[in-house]
């Protein structure tokens, strides 16, 4: 573990008011939970046959000798705050974001020591490809923020409950013949988990990843289209990314989409954030069955990726507003101009949910929005959209080029 002394201190201040800057941009709220949790919710959640649950966790007996262990991740313990006070009661869809020290029993190395500083966001409550796209675009967007370049963004999918236990059994049998080649550990995952030892960065194991079967090449009709989607988009929204048909994350909870962010100057431990979707981990916890999505970013190992340099002090948005698409063809374009809004520094959030334009504009009343865009099929038909002041109550038309300056000048 390490003492952080003003200098350092003062970065990583900076680093946190970024995320709760650009997070409000995007709609995430703060969420503070537990450093300690029932060791039950980790193994539960992360998996049993993991690394982190088997070897990496601080754990210890609590009141009653039951087992309590520091947190070594954000999620697990937001989702359980999400279900123990029934949010999915009162609100659709949240959006979390999170930050503060995690604890993991690894051996340390660059920019990762047994306690590490994490920033996260959870967005709980739809399953459309365009929260994929959204983590993605908060994730980048931050970055970029804080002065980071020469980041790579790898995705991938590894599918659901429904199409992977057909790959994982093919990808059994594929490593079973080549288990001399694999390391003890790897040896190990092929009974539990062989997905896990996609994950091994042993350059054994390595070699013989490389021709094992892959999970996108096994993906059942809704795990390709959401995929589909999700490239998409990205594209779209001019997010670069690569194919990384072995990407798979170290925590058994993920499902469909996952990704990593690469940085600079970190050497063969390079994925400095990372993140996808997890459409069962409610469920599995005792809750209702909904689509989840999030990331995490070690803020020590982005730190090493900024090499030293000055960190931008954040500017909080000033300006909120939603957007509303009264019809589905509008969907896809408002989600590419709402991140374009939010990365000129506006507060702007839409619905997931399908909800009728009545129910949205109930929505941007309690969130007290400056302003509504609202593209239905007029607007369409017109190439326009039409904004809303919500104080006055005043309606215009205007092209999609001219909102920002309208807005601007009033």
């Amino acid at each position: 573990m390490a003492d952080i002394f003003p200098d350092q201190a003062r970065k990583f201040a900076t680093l946190e008011a970024a995320a709760r800057a650009v997070g409000e941009r995007y709609g995430y709220e703060e969420i503070r939970t537990p450093l300690v949790e029932p060791t039950e919710l980790f193994a539960r959640s992360i998996g049993e046959t993991t690394d982190i649950v088997q070897k990496e966790m601080f754990s210890f007996s609590g009141p009653g000798d039951k087992s309590l262990s520091l947190r070594p991740e954000g999620t697990a313990g937001v989702v359980r705050a999400y279900l123990e006070h029934a949010v999915y009661a009162q609100q659709p869809l949240v959006r979390y974001l999170y930050l503060g020290p995690m604890f993991r029993r690894e051996r340390p190395q660059a920019g990762r020591r047994r306690q590490f500083h994490q920033f996260g966001i959870e967005a709980l409550g739809s399953r459309r490809p365009a929260i994929d796209v959204e983590t993605i675009d908060l994730l980048t967007c931050y970055l970029e923020e804080v002065g980071m370049d020469g980041w790579e963004l790898g995705i991938n999918s590894v599918g659901c409950n429904r199409c992977r236990p057909g790959f994982r059994e093919e990808l059994r049998l594929y490593l079973e013949k080549r288990r001399e080649e694999l390391c003890e550990n790897c040896r190990s995952r092929l009974e539990t988990n062989p997905l896990r030892v996609l994950d091994c960065k042993n350059p054994g194991c390595r070699k013989v990843i490389e021709k094992a079967p892959k999970p996108i090449d096994h993906l059942c009709d809704d795990c390709a289209s959401h995929f589909e989607e999700v490239r998409a988009l990205l594209t779209e929204l001019a997010v670069p990314f690569t194919l990384q048909p072995l990407l798979v994350r170290g925590l058994d909870y993920y499902t469909s989409v996952v990704y990593e962010i690469y940085g600079p100057s970190l050497g063969a431990q390079d994925a400095v954030a990372g993140g996808g979707r997890y459409d069962t981990l409610v469920e599995e916890l005792g809750g209702p069955s909904l689509g989840a999505a999030g990331f995490s970013i070690g803020l020590e190992r982005l730190l090493l990726s900024l090499k030293g340099r000055e960190i931008p002090a954040p500017s909080p948005p000033s300006i909120s507003l939603y957007l509303v698409a009264v019809m589905e063809e509008a969907f896809r374009p408002n989600a590419v101009l709402l991140s374009r809004l939010r990365r000129r520094g506006f507060k702007a959030v839409m619905d997931y949910l399908n909800r009728s334009l009545k129910a949205q504009m109930r929505e941007a009343n309690k969130r007290r929005v400056d302003y509504v865009l609202i593209r239905g099929k007029d607007e369409m038909e017109k190439g326009v959209i039409k904004l809303k002041d919500m104080k006055t109550g005043e309606e215009s038309l205007l092209p999609e080029g001219e909102v920002v300056e309208k807005i601007f000048m009033e």
